[in-house]
C-alpha cells in the first residue's frame, strides 16, 4: 500500500493501514515525534465523545495506557447500568489512533471499547452491538456491509450585511455568499487526518437570518467503508467540527429541526452489501440485485422502530412531516427524495465516457464505477445514536435475508410516482407511516424486539432502556399541544439544540 498521499500523519509515518495499527506503531510514534499525552476517547449514552486525558511519564506508563485502557463509572456513562455493577475497563482500539489537531499538548487520540470487570465486552454497549450485528450479517449472508453518512449541520454566526445567499437557496453555494467554507474545509482537512474517509463537502440548502442570526446550512458526505470504521469516523468528525467552531467563535448544530418552516438537518446513510471486493448490490449491467431488493426489504420492516436509534428526540418528528424532502411513508424509489429508501442515481450508463467527451484527449477507463452505487436511508437526523443506528440498520439488512417474501415485499412498495400528487391517492393509502413521536418509536421498538434481540444482538436491557428513555418524553401530542405557537416550537429546539 502506498502511503505518501494519505492524510493521516501515523499512516504516513508508520508505511502501513490504519487496521495494521500495534501497541509497538503507537509507542514508536509516540517517542520518535515528541508526543506528551494520550487521550483515551468512547461514546457515551448521549452520542458524544468522552475523555480521559493520560500525561505520559515514562515509557512503562505508556504500555500500562496502551495495555490496560482504565475503569470508568458506566453509571455515569449509561443511564441503563446500575450503579452497583458500573465499574467499567475502557480498552483502546489502535486502529483509530489520531493525532489531536486541537491540543497544544502534542496528544494522541484512541477511541475505545468498554469491557467489564470479567474482562468480557459491554453486551449492551452500542459499539460492541454494532459488531455484533456485523458479525451476524456476514455469517447469514457471507457478505459485508459497508456504509457512509451525510453529516448536516447549520452553522450560526451574527448576521451580515454583505452577499447573503437567498432564503432556503443555499445548495452548493461558493463564497462569498457561503460563509462557512473555511470551517468547513479546515474541518475536512481535520477529520481527513483523524482518519476519516471524504467525499466531498458543500453548503446545503438551509439558509435564512432570524433575530439578527445568520443561519447556514452544510454538509459533509463520506465515502463508503466498513461499518464499525464508518460509526467510528461519524463520531470523531462531529466531535472535531463542534471543537473547531468553538475556536472559531460560531455556534453549530446537528439538531433535526432548526426553526419553524426551514429546512432541518438529516443523517442519511448510504449502504452497499460488499463480496471479495465488489458490490452485491448490482448486477453486470447495472440494475440492482436480488441482494439489494432483500436489504431494503429489511429496511422498510424495521422501518419505524428504527427510529428509535436514528430519531431520538421530539424534535425529530417535527421535521418528518408530510410534503417535504424528509421521508414519512415507508416505500422506496429511485431518485425520488420524498422516499424513505432510496437509490441514487447510478453511474453505470455510460460513466467511462462521459469524461472522454468532455476531454477529448482521453480514453475510456476501466474503473469500477459500480462501487458507487449504494441504496439510501433517510429518515435518520443528527439525534441519532450512531453506533445504535448503524447496528439497527445492519440487523435490518440481515433481517431482509432471512424474510420468506423479502424480495416481493420490496418489490410492493416500490413507489415512482410523486405521492403527495392528489391523484397518486390511492398509492398514498397502500403505504404504512413513519412514527409521529418518541412515545410512537418506543412501541414500534418494542413490538420488533425480537428481530433486533436474535442471535444476541441487541441486549434486552439496551432495548428496555432505550424504550422507556423514549416513552419518557411523553409527546404523543405535542404536535397539537404546540398548535404551530413559534415561540413554544423554538423553545424546544433550543432544548435540544446540542444533541447527538
Amino acid at each position: 500500500m502506498n502511503t505518501n498521499l494519505n492524510p493521516n500523519p501515523l499512516v504516513r509515518f508508520l508505511g502501513k493501514p490504519k487496521h495494521e495499527f500495534t501497541k509497538a506503531d503507537i509507542v514508536r510514534y509516540v517517542k520518535e515525534n515528541n508526543i506528551e499525552m494520550i487521550n483515551l476517547r468512547y461514546a457515551g449514552a448521549d452520542g458524544r465523545l468522552k475523555t480521559l486525558n493520560f500525561i505520559i511519564n515514562d515509557e512503562d506508563y505508556l504500555d500500562s495506557i496502551l495495555t490496560c485502557g482504565e475503569r470508568v463509572d458506566g453509571s455515569s456513562l449509561f443511564p441503563y447500568i446500575e450503579a452497583g455493577s458500573s465499574d467499567l475497563y475502557v480498552v483502546p482500539r489502535y486502529r483509530t489512533a489520531f493525532l489531536n489537531p486541537f491540543s497544544e499538548i502534542p496528544a494522541i487520540d484512541i477511541l475505545c471499547s468498554y469491557y467489564t470487570k470479567d474482562g468480557t465486552p459491554l453486551e449492551m454497549s452500542p459499539e460492541y452491538t454494532l459488531r455484533k450485528a456485523h458479525n451476524e450479517l456476514k455469517r447469514v449472508t457471507g457478505l459485508n456491509f459497508h456504509v457512509m453518512g451525510e453529516l448536516e449541520y447549520y452553522v450560526v454566526t451574527p448576521k451580515e450585511s454583505l452577499f447573503l445567499a437567498d432564503d432556503q437557496r443555499g445548495y452548493h453555494e461558493s463564497t462569498p455568499f457561503n460563509k462557512g467554507a473555511e470551517l468547513r474545509a479546515t474541518a475536512m482537512k481535520y477529520i481527513a487526518e483523524a482518519g476519516g474517509l471524504i467525499k466531498y463537502g458543500h453548503s446545503e440548502v438551509g439558509n435564512f437570518t432570524k433575530d439578527d442570526l445568520m443561519y447556514e446550512q452544510n454538509e459533509i458526505e463520506f465515502l463508503p467503508t466498513d461499518i464499525e470504521d464508518a460509526a467510528d469516523q461519524l463520531l470523531v468528525a462531529k466531535w472535531i467540527i463542534r471543537t473547531l467552531a468553538y475556536q472559531y467563535g460560531v455556534d453549530v448544530t446537528f439538531a433535526p429541526k432548526i426553526t419553524v418552516g426551514k429546512a432541518g438537518s438529516g443523517l442519511h446513510i448510504h449502504t452497499r452489501l460488499m463480496k471479495d471486493g465488489k458490490n452485491a448490490m448490482v448486477k453486470d449491467g447495472g440494475e440492482l440485485s436480488d441482494n439489494a431488493l432483500k436489504a431494503i426489504a429489511g429496511y422498510l420492516c424495521l422501518a419505524s422502530s428504527l427510529t428509535a436509534f436514528g430519531n431520538t428526540n421530539p424534535t425529530s418528528y417535527f421535521r418528518l412531516v408530510p410534503h417535504q424532502e424528509a421521508p414519512t411513508n415507508i416505500c422506496w424509489g429511485d431518485r425520488n427524495r420524498s422516499v424513505l429508501v432510496r437509490v441514487p442515481l447510478g453511474w453505470s450508463a455510460g460513466a467511462n465516457k462521459m469524461v472522454c467527451d468532455v476531454n477529448p484527449l482521453e480514453s475510456p477507463s476501466n474503473l469500477d464505477v459500480t462501487l458507487k452505487q449504494t441504496v439510501e436511508f433517510r429518515c435518520p437526523d443528527g439525534s441519532a445514536d450512531i453506533y445504535l443506528l448503524l447496528a439497527g440498520l445492519t440487523v435490518a439488512a440481515r433481517h431482509g435475508f432471512e424474510m420468506e417474501n423479502g424480495l416481493q415485499y420490496a418489490r410492493d412498495r416500490y413507489v415512482d410516482v410523486n405521492i403527495f400528487d392528489d391523484k397518486n391517492k390511492a398509492v398514498l393509502e397502500r403505504l404504512s407511516q413513519l412514527p409521529a413521536s418518541c412515545e410512537e418509536s418506543a412501541k414500534r421498538l418494542l413490538d420488533q424486539r425480537s428481530i433486533y434481540e436474535q442471535y444476541g444482538v441487541f441486549s434486552p436491557r439496551l432495548i428496555d432502556g432505550l424504550a422507556d428513555r423514549l416513552a419518557a418524553f411523553k409527546d404523543a401530542n405535542l404536535r397539537q399541544e404546540l398548535n404551530n405557537d413559534e415561540e413554544k416550537i423554538m423553545a424546544l429546539v433550543n432544548k435540544y439544540f446540542y444533541c447527538g
